[in-house]
């Protein structure tokens, strides 16, 4: 062996032992960016202002200049329609997009946009637990920007965000899935452009024109040209250095809030918290003592919301109206004059409504009949920024046709279909303040009309002195419980700000600053919580409506749906004596009859929903441990009875009030296969396998049982009874009473409809054999009715008697 054969080992083996401890590092494919002459890229010619970002215009392309102060600072971009083609289903002022992003400084000369996915987070960045939160949270690179030069003055980045807005990048133009819905396919790059960009201090607005291949669904506009153009603001805007401090919810308080996740040392699992949507509202510091001594002061920044100068001028001082009603609100929370609705200023050029600086009640002409109230909030402490309350022209149709049923009979301007322009204004100023109050960060409060006695709604000088309901965060409409003879005002009907809206604002926007942090403000605003319901229950936050509590239900009214839907029925059937007559105007072919008919139904429908919603169910009133009281209760068997009553007197017994001979015969009604359906929809309710066995289970545990067997028996006469003698009623009755013995059938013999896990449970129980009993009890009941029929009735009831032997005899308990 040579010397050469020797040394050739040696080194491989050393070159090896190198590259493994230093691993190999591909070199950037791409060439080493460097920054070119700053008068180059921004010529002495180029267009510029100066605000947030330094923008400049060279020829057709946009630049900003990032200063290294912004540098890690989180941006808000929100996103807004400014104008949509006919048929697009949304309007100039909605939001399209949000997302926080920032700034970072990239690898190779350029910058990285960020965005923000605020999920978790540890109680202060000192703890060791901090790194590793960090470290599950990598935020995504949404776009990168060369930079093209540096100012030689200020230092700023100069970067080029011509293809930014003008492409279809997501972040600030529209959600893949809203253009897949709307069938909006490529972006048309010749037809989509940068319109301006303005720049202010703590914001910059980006107009654009954006053009998309359509195939035009339901959209005039892609149908006739295979094009639809619209037009987009993208507000970026400066998010606080020092989040506001976070307000941490409490369930028995209605906010919207924000979720995330808290990683804390001294607790052995994670928490799941949220924050409250809210805005800041802070004592000047020159009024600090003041405000702790409880006197009223002004806050450093008060709440604004604009009119949007396109609203018919008519309608603006009642909108404004309806922001003002606030004011007494925050007095509560301890601040006077914290809110403010004001008119557009139209003359003053600067300002833009799609500024997210600004809060706008944005009117659209729009057929839809609605309005609502959104949020853009900082996503690190639930701070609003602002909020552009939608405002649809056809809202106005929608509070009419509500007002002519519910308060027609005791408020005689609600008898026609032109409402006075003060009716209307009034009915405006409601809606404006329930919509505001949700930009505020209020929930829906379905449970508060509960909190009013039924009888107290009849009471004139009660109910005028204390509204109808303690929240206008209800569905509570209008009074509908009041009766003509009870002379009670407007006053009295319409929904207004209550005592449950003023104890929310105050829990929301009440100032301390002598707690270490907000998790130490949690633990005292839940023991005035729990001090302050302890004292007015009446207070109670019910929720959106969604669960089982029958006290949390839209569009209700009282603490007793059957009391109070029938003194509704009764008025229902005032109105419906009186359609014809109030909705007669010159020319109209009964369109406005046919139309505000639907409305009586819809609305008989709501009573008799509110009312079912008592069976099978549970109060469910949410407490902290401190809290005296339980948080589910059983709903006394009294009133569940009082339902099955109810249900048979005022459905089981055709209602056929509501479809007069005056009324059929100039408009398009069923009432057959209307009411027919109606009564199937409530036997579906009642003899439900889900609510059988809900109700057998419970009377397992109640102290006043309400047992399978006896809610059974207690139906049964209202549907298994003598022929009226009247054909028309009598028909219902045959179709009621087949209806009926169809789902029996069914509970019986499940095996002839698919398996579900409802049937499955009752079958498991003593439903079944509940039922059989049940089929058994018609079957003497209708032996019993028989002899006193004769013809068609006679000839009806033997083939129930037939139909029931034949599900008796596919039993095995059949005798």
């Amino acid at each position: 062996m040579n010397i050469k054969q020797i040394i050739l080992p040696i080194v491989c083996v050393f070159s090896l032992s190198t590259l493994a401890q230093k691993p190999i590092v591909k070199p950037d494919s791409s060439a080493k960016k460097v920054p070119l002459d700053y008068t180059k890229v921004i010529p002495a010619s180029a267009i510029g202002q100066d605000g947030l970002f330094n923008v400049r215009q060279v020829d057709q392309k946009w630049f900003f200049e990032v200063p290294d102060s912004l540098l890690g600072r989180y941006l808000l971009a929100v996103t807004r329609y400014v104008a949509t083609p006919q048929g697009f289903g949304n309007f100039g002022g909605e939001k399209v997009n949000e997302q926080t992003l920032y700034f970072q400084k990239g690898n190779n000369n350029n910058l990285f946009l960020k965005g923000v996915v605020y999920r978790q987070e540890t109680k202060n960045s000192a703890d060791p637990l901090y790194q590793a939160v960090m470290q599950s949270q990598e935020s995504p690179i949404i776009a990168s920007f060369d930079i093209k030069a540096k100012n030689p003055i200020s230092g700023n980045y100069v970067i080029d965000v011509t293809d930014f807005f003008k492409k279809d990048v997501p972040v600030v133009s529209i959600p893949a899935e809203e253009k897949n819905s709307k069938k909006l396919n490529g972006l048309a790059d010749d037809r989509s452009f940068i319109e301006r960009i303005s720049c202010y201090p703590i914001n910059a607005e980006i107009r654009t024109t954006k053009t998309y291949a359509s195939a035009g669904l339901g959209i005039p506009a892609g149908a006739l040209t295979g094009a639809v153009t619209i037009r987009l603001n993208t507000s970026f805007i400066l998010l606080p250095k020092v989040p506001m401090r976070k307000r941490i919810s409490d369930e028995r308080v209605g906010y919207f809030n924000n979720k995330y996740i808290l990683f804390d040392e001294a607790y052995q699992r994670t928490q799941t918290k949220y924050l409250v949507q809210r805005y800041r509202l802070e004592p000047k510091k020159e009024d600090l003592d003041k405000y702790k001594k409880g006197i009223l002061v002004e806050p450093q920044k008060q709440i604004i919301y604009y009119i949007d100068p396109s609203t018919p001028k008519k309608w603006r001082p009642y909108l404004i109206q309806g922001i003002n009603d606030w004011q007494k609100a925050f007095e509560e929370a301890g601040f006077k004059n914290a809110i403010i609705g004001k008119e557009w200023p139209e003359a003053d050029t600067t300002m833009s409504l799609e500024d997210a600086r600004f809060s706008v009640i944005r009117y659209y002409a729009s057929e839809t009949p609605n309005a609502y109230g959104p949020r853009i909030s900082d996503p690190r402490s639930g701070e609003i920024m602002e909020s552009h309350v939608g405002w649809y022209h056809n809202v106005m149709k929608l509070v009419h046709n509500w007002y002519m049923i519910q308060a027609g009979p005791s408020d005689i301007r609600a008898q026609k279909m032109q409402f006075d322009d003060e009716l209307m204004g009034q009915l405006i100023r409601f809606v404006s303040s329930h919509e505001i109050g949700h930009t505020l960060g209020l929930k829906h409060n379905m449970g508060a009309s509960s909190q009013t006695p039924v009888e107290k709604l009849r009471d004139k000088a009660w109910v005028e002195k204390n509204g109808h309901t303690v929240s206008i965060m209800d569905y509570a409409r209008f009074n509908y419980v009041a009766q003509p003879e009870d002379h009670i005002s407007p006053k009295g009907i319409y929904a207004r700000i209550g005592a449950y809206d003023k104890w929310a604002i105050n829990w929301g926007y009440r100032y301390f600053d002598q707690e270490k942090d907000e998790y130490d403000e949690a633990k005292l605003l839940s023991k005035m919580t729990t001090d302050i319901l302890t004292k007015n229950p009446k207070l109670w936050f019910g929720g959106e409506g969604k669960d089982e509590d029958p006290r949390s239900q839209s569009e209700d009214l009282g603490d007793d749906a059957i009391v109070a839907s029938d003194y509704g029925i009764k008025n229902l059937k005032r109105v419906v004596a009186n359609l014809v007559k109030w909705t007669k105007e010159p020319g109209d072919q009964y369109d406005n009859l046919a139309e505000l008919h639907k409305e009586v139904v819809k609305q008989y429908g709501r009573y008799l929903y509110h009312v079912m919603k008592n069976v099978g169910n549970r109060y469910v009133t949410k407490r902290s441990v401190d809290e005296k009281g339980v948080v589910y209760t059983e709903i006394p068997k009294e009133k569940v009875k009082r339902v099955v009553g109810y249900v048979g007197r005022q459905l089981f017994d055709a209602p056929l009030w509501i479809y007069p001979t005056e009324i059929s015969q100039l408009i398009d009604v069923k009432p057959m296969e209307e009411i027919s359906d109606q009564q199937t929809q409530i036997l579906n309710m009642f003899l439900s396998p889900g609510l059988l066995f809900n109700l057998s289970q419970k009377a397992l545990n109640s102290t006043n049982p309400y047992p399978v067997s006896e809610f059974l028996n207690d139906i049964l006469p209202t549907v298994w009874k003598k022929p009226s003698m009247d054909p028309k009623r009598d028909a219902y009755l045959r179709s009621l009473q087949r209806s009926y013995l169809e789902k029996v059938g069914i509970l019986i013999n499940p095996k002839d409809i698919a398996d579900g896990k409802a049937m499955n449970s009752a079958q498991r129980s003593d439903v079944r054999l509940e039922a059989i009993n049940h089929l058994q009890a018609i079957r003497t009941k209708v032996e019993e009715i028989l002899p006193q029929t004769t013809g068609i009735n006679e000839l009806h009831l033997k083939d129930i008697r037939t139909e029931i032997d034949k599900i008796l005899k596919k039993t095995t308990l059949n005798p």
